[in-house]
């Protein structure tokens, strides 16, 4: 696993695979052009900001690009309320976090607001541009934690479910085939891969017998002819490349480009020093993986290693 070519990122990244290498998305909403045009030059530098003129059209634009890290809206608003605005992008976006602003002091829309969950933090008008800075921060620090959180949440409820399928499929299965599909599919949305495939061993060699899974439905099979495989086959060790466009040995390599793979796992599956096969977990997107998910997928595959060998079929 000593692999320079694969990146480990210990910070808390609520991206999972995922690279989040852009800007988190923030909303401004004001009637008010000269507020609207001050916030947005507030925080164009640190965030991406997208902005509205009222509320309609601030949930109009939600529609089109979805979550957002934070809210900021005016209060004051014609034909809709900024807390009533806000109270409507709740149900799809519970982890967004909302900021109103306010140059009256209506009290009971504000506490009812904040009791209710949706308002982080109000800021009176005229607003001092450094505190609200910071309230934005500490939002988009907030938000950062919420999908961190939920994704660690989503990893525990994949595990168990990865787990699940293991011991149900070699329970029930009858031929090797129907152990591998199930177990591709249940490592892809486990570790959220555009594509898996498990492909088994005999004598150091890939042999036919596999179990692909692609979100796209349609998976090439080109194992066979990758210098990783071929590397992780001959090493027994796990081989990466987790962005193929800056690997020399790949991004000329035509199946890749054919397939869109622009990152590639492969796993040996060795049981007592026996390798039984490889596990390829393929993403659309350059990654970086954590330490604690590289392990999660290194102890995984071990049981892939264990449920193939326990099983009564040929390895």
């Amino acid at each position: 696993m000593n692999n320079p070519n694969l990146e480990f990122n210990q910070a808390t990244s609520p991206l999972s695979t995922r690279e989040r290498s852009k800007k988190l998305k923030i909303l401004v909403v004001d009637d008010e052009p000269d507020n609207l045009d001050l916030l947005y030059r507030t925080f164009r530098r640190d965030f991406d900001v997208l902005k509205a003129d009222s509320g309609m059209s601030a949930l109009q634009l939600l529609e089109q690009q979805g979550e957002v890290a934070v809210i900021i809206s005016d209060q004051r608003m014609p034909e809709m309320k900024g807390t009533e605005f806000l109270s409507k992008t709740l149900p799809q976006f519970p982890d967004t976090v909302r900021i109103i602003l306010t140059g009256f002091t209506d009290i009971e829309d504000l506490v009812e607001a904040i009791n209710s969950g949706q308002v982080f933090k109000y800021i009176t008008k005229p607003w001092d541009s450094g505190e609200l800075k910071e309230v934005v921060q500490r939002a988009a620090a907030t938000y950062d934690l919420l999908k961190q959180r939920t994704e660690e949440l989503r990893r525990a409820n994949a595990q168990i479910d990865l787990l699940t399928v293991l011991v149900e499929v070699t329970q029930a299965a009858s031929g090797l085939e129907e152990i591998l599909a199930p177990i591709a599919k249940a490592f892809s949305e486990t570790f959220t891969s555009d594509g898996c495939i498990i492909q088994l061993i005999e004598e150091n060699v890939l042999v036919a017998t596999q179990g692909v899974y692609s979100k796209t439905g349609i998976v090439k099979n080109w194992l066979s002819q990758d210098p990783l495989t071929k590397e992780a086959i001959a090493t027994h060790q796990i081989q990466s490349s987790l962005n193929i466009s800056k690997d020399p040995r790949l991004s000329s390599l035509s199946y890749y480009q054919d397939a869109g793979v622009k990152a590639h796992l492969i796993i040996p599956i060795n049981y007592r020093n026996e390798m039984l096969g490889v596990l390829s977990l393929q993403w659309q997107e350059p990654c970086i993986l954590r330490a604690d998910e590289l392990k999660l997928i290194h102890l995984s595959v071990e049981l892939v290693a264990i449920a193939l060998a326990g099983s009564h079929l040929p390895a």
